[in-house]
Parts: C-alpha cells; sequence; structure tokens
C-alpha cells in the first residue's frame, strides 16, 4: 500500500513537471525559493515523501535548508530533480559529496551523492514505477549524523 501510494506521488510530480516543460520548471524554481521553500521548510522535516536536505554553497559556505520530495528506504534517499541538475543545491551537495537530510523528524547524513537518469535498475522499484523517461534523480545513502 505505502509503495503504491508513494509511486503514485512520484508519477504526479513526474507528470506535473513534464507538462509544465524545463524553463517553465527552472522558473518556478526562482519562485520556490524566495516564496513556498521558506513555508515548506516547516513541514517538509515531518512529512513521509518531503525532507530538507542541507548543505552549503560551493564559493559562499553559506548554509541552506532546502526542502524536497524525497523517497527514503533502507538507509538510501532517492530526490526527482524535478528542477534539473543545474539547481544550485544539486551542485552544492554534489560538490560537497556530503549534506545532512531531515526526515521524519530525524537527521542523517547524506554521503555517496549522484545523479542517475530516472529509470536506472539502481533505483528502488518506486522511482522506477514513476515513468519519468529522460528525467534524473539524486541518489545517496543515510547514515547517522554525528553529533546530531
Amino acid at each position: 500500500m505505502r509503495d503504491r501510494f508513494a509511486a503514485t506521488v512520484a508519477r504526479a510530480v513526474a507528470r506535473i513537471a513534464a507538462a509544465a516543460g524545463p524553463k517553465r520548471m527552472r522558473a518556478l524554481a526562482r519562485i520556490n525559493r524566495y516564496v513556498t521553500n521558506p513555508v515548506q521548510r516547516l513541514w517538509a522535516p515531518y512529512l513521509p515523501y518531503m525532507a530538507v536536505l542541507e548543505h552549503k554553497g560551493r564559493k559562499s559556505g553559506k548554509p541552506y535548508r532546502t526542502p524536497v520530495l524525497a523517497f527514503i528506504e533502507s538507509g538510501a534517499i532517492t530526490v526527482p530533480l524535478n528542477y534539473g541538475t543545474e539547481s544550485d543545491w544539486v551542485r552544492n551537495i554534489q560538490a560537497a559529496g556530503a549534506g545532512g537530510v531531515v526526515h521524519r523528524g530525524k537527521r542523517y547524513l547524506l554521503t555517496a551523492p549522484q545523479v542517475l537518469p530516472a529509470d536506472s535498475d539502481e533505483l528502488p522499484a518506486v522511482m522506477r514505477a514513476a515513468g519519468m523517461p529522460g528525467r534524473s534523480v539524486l541518489v545517496g545513502t543515510l547514515g547517522p549524523l554525528v553529533g546530531g
């Protein structure tokens, strides 16, 4: 039941992103950064299919907290890249090779982040079932956050 609901959520988000197209999704990302994300940061750490990614700017070193749609299972995280691989948070986490994750009120250390095609056999079945051809996802390993 839970996997079916997760697949439905992933499919719905993928359809919206596909219908909007890359240019509109990038414009939406800019709006979200300043309008939606501050509000979502309040509840995203507590919802089943959302998380807050904590990362530092590649150049500034400034700390950021980005709410994302996230699927967490068996010590791994999968995040659909609805705004593409060029999002600052994706590049920040890849450059650092790690980041923090807050999910359902618990803090984790994200390690080994990598971007994979959404139809990769390495992904959980729920993500492959979402049907996101030509799209990408960020995957990584979750472990306990030392001092968190």
